[in-house]
Order: structure tokens, then sequence, then C-alpha cells
């Protein structure tokens, strides 16, 4: 084995040292206060950075007291209307200590661009001084997840927007996260995890290209979103495999020069789907493992799964130990001091190269089907997922793939404390959002709202028309509301 850690194509890592990885859990909850307390504990703590868990509502671009909101406001994360609530989310908070800010949106990425501009602006801070990451990608939601809101066609351009103005005006932040983690969630295997998200990522950078963005301005800021599993041998190959394939595109396809263009960052996920909710104390150990096998395959963002997450919202008990065993993988084990660890074994390495051989399989059945724009509106990748879903579920239920607690060794449950939603927060948030409405200049909200659907007509970008929007205190809500009037919605399709 020649090639060393920090050598394109970085199959060994992008950097020749090992670095430690950014810590950063997932929460959000309720309330935008109640998830402000949860931060500052983390912080505290001694994470690095966080992930904002957004409510169900806030994904899809509906507002509070929507109807169709009703009983989801701060269900499974915080609801965010407004600027109002980014503020309340990040106060007393310095962003300046904060290295990354991450968050779930994906439909509505260009309102979470547009609202952390407004927010630095309104603090008087740099943008650059602070980071933030925006998942971003919406054609994986209508392949793996659903918060899908327009047609696939110009959400996409949506997104292209949001990386467009970022890479311009503040390169330090990611744009991107090419998400495979809920590819895997939703059934897929190494390879169709990374190639369906990397056939994604052809699709947004054919677009921004088209547009003019320099490949070596754009490429440096992406990252990529994935799960790390169980099969640890597995998973490390996969991490090794994607690096390798995603340096190759950059370079052959789109010419990149940059060195940094063809190191492909990573932010793992351990797997949601590997938690259990019967014996879940057993998801401790499954969670270490996976943590493992992360720091193993030269991740540089991490967050493990809080041991109740199959049951609920974390609660702070299981947030803080989830972030002990990041911290215990990285500071006690050895593992996080020496890049691609596992390299030169006969298993990783043929395994590394099995699963790049797959990889490129399934993105060149996807180009030649037109590609993933193509796929995703025929039905294509949906179908697949689906499929392999329904097998994986088979093989448990017969037997034939154990999963401990569950289809052996079961045994009744124990009681457990589970974190519960205040049912009077829904209410709370509601009567937050229309003392909102009572308050603010209405006429600096429709003119801005006015703006912003003249600039989506006209196939303008329209970040900078969200900024002024929400910086009017215009709801999501309402800026979605907009450009459906415009865009129109998205109707379902199967093969």
């Amino acid at each position: 084995m020649t090639e060393k850690p920090g050598e394109f194509p970085y199959t060994r890592g992008i950097s020749a040292q090992a670095k430690p990885w950014i810590m950063g859990q997932y929460a959000g909850f309720a309330t935008a206060a109640e998830s402000n307390r949860r931060f500052k504990e983390l912080l505290e703590a001694g994470q690095t950075g966080f992930s904002v868990a957004l409510d169900l509502p806030t994904q899809l671009g509906l507002d509070s007291d929507d109807p169709k909101a009703l009983g989801e406001v701060g269900r499974v994360g915080v609801a965010i209307d407004s600027l109002a609530d980014v503020e309340t989310l990040m106060d007393g908070i310095p962003l300046e200590r904060i290295s990354q800010v991450r968050t779930t949106a994906n439909s509505i990425g260009f309102v979470w661009a547009a609202l952390c501009l407004a927010l630095a602006r309104r603090r008087g801070v740099d943008p650059g001084d602070f980071g933030v990451f925006i998942q971003n990608d919406v054609l994986k939601e209508y392949i793996a997840r659903g918060t899908q809101i327009f047609p696939a066609e110009p959400a996409l351009r949506l997104t292209v927007d949001t990386m467009e103005h970022l890479s311009r005006h503040v390169p330090g932040w990611v744009p991107l996260a090419m998400s495979g983690y809920h590819i895997a969630e939703a059934g897929g295997d190494d390879a169709t995890e990374i190639g369906y998200t990397f056939a994604n990522a052809i699709a947004y950078l054919d677009e921004a290209v088209s547009r003019g963005v320099d490949i070596d301005q754009l490429a440096p800021s992406l990252f990529t979103f994935l799960s790390v599993g169980m099969d640890i041998f597995g998973e490390v190959a996969k991490l090794r495999a994607a690096r390798r394939v995603w340096a190759k595109l950059v370079t052959e396809r789109y010419g990149a020069k940059d060195p940094r263009s063809a190191q492909l960052r990573i932010f793992a996920f351990t797997a949601g789907s590997s938690l259990t909710a019967q014996q879940p104390l057993n998801n401790v150990a499954r969670t270490s493992l996976e943590a493992f096998a992360a720091a193993c395959g030269g991740v540089q963002t991490l967050h493990v799964c809080a041991y109740d997450e199959a049951l609920g919202v974390p609660t702070a008990q299981a947030a803080t130990l989830a972030l002990r065993t990041q911290q215990i993988v990285a500071h006690e084990t050895g593992f996080a001091d020496i890049p691609d660890p596992l390299g030169g074994s006969y298993l990783v390495e043929s395994r590394t190269d099995d699963c790049e051989r797959r990889i490129r399989g399934v993105m060149d059945d996807l180009a030649n089907r037109g590609g993933a724009l193509a796929g995703i509106e025929s039905g294509y990748q949906q179908s697949r997922l689906a499929e392999s879903a329904y097998r994986q579920a088979r093989e448990v239920e017969e037997g034939d793939r154990i999963v401990v607690g569950v289809n052996r060794w079961a045994a009744d449950p124990e009681p457990l404390d589970v974190f519960r939603i205040d049912p009077a927060a829904e209410a709370g948030q509601v009567k937050a959002l229309h003392h909102l409405r009572e308050t603010r200049d209405s006429q600096a909200v429709a003119t801005t709202l006015d703006a912003l659907s003249e600039a989506a007509r006209a196939g303008d970008n329209i970040v900078p028309f969200c900024v002024e929007a929400v910086e009017a205190y215009a709801t999501i809500g309402e800026i979605v509301a907009r450009l459906r009037e415009v865009h129109g919605s998205w109707t379902p399709t199967s093969e």
C-alpha cells in the first residue's frame, strides 16, 4: 500500500496527521428557550458544536399555528417560526465559541441560511467568525425522508441558491451536507448510501457550475453526512471508499485543482436504525462500537446517538452519556491519534476496493436513467429503497439477522424515564407567534415578501431577499407559501 494519509485520492484520510473530530450532539425540542438551556448545558460539558433538531412543521415550512401542524409542534425538535425564535435559541451563546451550528433544514435550507445571516447582522458579528452547517440536501428528502415541499426541479434550484450565495459571501459556512444517512436509514446498503448521495451531489454541482460558480470556490466548503452502523469493518471501508470516489469525481468531472476540493469531509452519525426500544441500555454498547468505527474511518464530525432515542427525544442524562462516549473514544483509546489505523488490513483494503466498485455501479445505473432528478421524478430510488427495507425487516422477523433483545434474548421491558414534552409548549409557541404578528411592522413584511415573490418568478437567487424578509420578521410559513405560489407543490410518483 503506497498511498499515505493526506495523499490523493485520500482513501486513508484527508490529512497526514490525525485530528480530533468536532463533537456535536443533536439537540432541540419543544421551545427555543428550552433548547437554549440544553445547548448551554452541552457547551458546559465540553461540546464544541451542536445540531439544531427542527420539529416537523418547521422542516415542512409550516408555521406553528397552521392546522396541519397541530400536535406536532416541538415534538421531534424545536419549533422555529421566525427570527425571534432564533434569537431566543441563541440567546447568551457566544457565536465565536461555536465551531459548528448544524441543522436539519433541507427543504427550507435557504430560509435557515437567511435566519443565520440575519442573526449575525443583529449581533453585529461577522458571519465568518462562527460556523454554520446547513444540511440543505433536498433531493434525499424525496428519496428517503419525506419533508419535501416543492416539485423536485425548483427545489434543487433553491438548494443551489443557498450554495451559490454562501460560497461567494460566507465561504467558511457549509452550504450543503450531501446526505447518505437517511438513505441508509431507509434501507440502503453501503454502496447505495454513497452512490445515491453522490448522484444527488452531481445534480447540485452541475447546476452550480452552470451558473458560473467555480468548483474550487464551492467544493472545499462541502461536507457529506453519513451513517455508521454495526458492520465495523464494512463501515470503515465505506468511509474510505467514499473519499476515494469523491476525489476522483470532482477532479475528473469538474476539473477541480484545489486539493481541498477533493478532500471529502465527513460528518458521521451513529445509526439510529440500529437502536432498539427493547432493552434500550443495550444501545450504549451499539453506539460505542459505531463511534469506534467512525474514529477508525477518519471522520471530521461525529454525533453519537443516545441510548433512549428509539423511545423519543433524549433525556439530558442520555445525551450527556452519548457525549461522554465520544470523549472516551477520542481520548482514552488512542485510535483518534492515528490516521487510518486499520489501513493495510487485507480485510479492510479488499472491502474498500469492493465498495468502490459497487458505488460506481450504483452511480452508473442512475446516470443511465437520466440522473438523480429523473430517477426521483419516476420514483426509481424510492422503490429500490422500499424493497431493500422490506428485505431487511424480513431478515429480522425470520431470525436470519440477530438483534439482541429483539429476536434473541428478549425480556420483559424495564421501566425507563423518557423525555416528555410539556403539553403547554405548543399553545405557548402559537401564542408567541400571534403576538409577533400583532407587533411587527406588517408593511415591511408585505414589502419584503412581495420582493421575494418577484425574485422567485424572475429566477433570481432568492437568499438575499429571504434575509430581508426574515429581518422584517416574516415567518417561515409565510415565506414558503409565497414560493409555493410560484413553484407549486410536490406530487409523488412511483415506478
